[in-house]
Formats: structure tokens, sequence, C-alpha cells
């Protein structure tokens, strides 16, 4: 299967194209959390694997957690890719992401991967990893800060956008997750990974003076 992969919830936004598990082309751009040039990457991969659009068969987003706008821009994407062509969907954590990252780069054992949440906060689940699996231990949930320097302190293994060393999420490895899935899901099914309960606050009315 060819499959088109977006992997924006990080400042390293990538887009990848590969077949049948097999990656043949990546793109990235760097510099802040803003998608700038998602059309430009899109059409670099295409170029440099010499696929056509046409080709494609599936579409797979990083659906975070991390940039909630990033997330959302590649949500959209691939959902009007699958309007205009009726390709499959798929959606991968991006903390499954990093943590088979962490497999490629040979983290084994117990690591926790980390993701900036802001408000002095981060996303953090646990692994256990090997050189054949990663399976979490602990699912995704949002610590302080705190408990995050706790762990780097007990020499626990922490990978991530933040961390030392920086690990972000790849398009590249999303496109090899998306290879051995199955869930394709329809569009608007898509949703970010987001922890926090939304809330919304009503504006007072507008006060006027006759």
């Amino acid at each position: 299967m060819t499959i088109l992969a977006f992997e924006f919830s990080s400042a390293r936004r990538s887009v990848a194209l590969a077949r049948d598990g097999v990656v043949l082309a990546e793109a990235v751009e760097t510099g802040g959390y803003r998608v700038t040039n998602a059309f430009g990457l899109t059409e670099k991969v295409l170029a440099d694997a010499m696929v056509l659009r046409e080709e494609i068969e599936a579409v797979a987003v990083g659906l975070g957690p991390g940039s909630y706008t990033g997330v959302r821009a590649a949500i959209a994407l691939a959902q009007g890719w699958q309007l205009a062509r009726g390709i499959k969907l798929l959606g991968i954590s991006s903390a499954e992401c990093l943590a088979a990252q962490a497999q490629a780069g040979k983290f084994f054992g117990r690591v926790n991967v980390v993701v900036d949440a802001q408000r002095g906060e981060f996303y953090r689940s646990a692994w256990e990893i090997s050189e054949r699996s990663h399976q979490e231990i602990s699912p995704l949930k949002i610590v302080a800060a705190a408990e995050i320097k706790a762990l780097k302190s007990a020499g626990e293994t922490c990978v991530g956008p933040e961390m030392e060393p920086a690990l972000f999420p790849s398009a590249a490895m999303v496109a090899r997750l998306a290879a051995s899935r199955t869930d394709f899901v329809a569009g608007e099914k898509l949703e970010p990974v987001y922890l926090r309960e939304t809330a919304f606050v009503k504006a007072a009315p507008v006060a006027r003076n006759y």
C-alpha cells in the first residue's frame, strides 16, 4: 500500500511517503510550531519518490499529543484528501511514534515518552521497549513538570521533543507504523489526542446605554 503521512505535532514538521512499509521520501520543516509549507512538503515527497497523487492509497496522520494547531492542520489535509480522492485514513498516536523511534534508537527497557503540554505540565506515557517490540505499560496522562524532573533524577529514560537529546515524532515512522494497521476511519472520526477537558466561557452580555 502507498501511504502518505503527516506529522505536525512538534516544532519539527514532516511529510513522508512509503510503499509497503518502505519509506521512499521524507521532507522536514523546522523553526516553530506554525505550519508554513505543508503543501510544499507534500509536493517535495511526491516529486522525490516519483509518485503521482493518484497512486496514494492511504493517508496517515500523527494525532499528537503536541501542537494542537499542527495536528488539526494535518487532520484537515487528510480529510481534504479523502474527500477529493476517496482514499483510506489512519490516525497514529505521536506518543507511539516516539516510542517506536526510541526503539529504533536502541533505547531499551523502561522508557518514558514525554511531550510538553504547556502550563508547566507534560504528557507522559511509559513503554517497555526491546529490540523486537514497544509495549505501553502506563497510559498517556498529564503530569506536573516536577514529576518529569523526578524521573530524570532517578535515572529513568525520558524521550521527547523537549528532552535531552531531543527526539521528535516523524512522518517516516508514522508511515511505517501505518503499514501494519488496518483500522481505517472516516475523516470526521480523526481527532487530536488532547487530554484536557475543553472549557468554553460564555461572554457577558454587552452593556447598552439608552
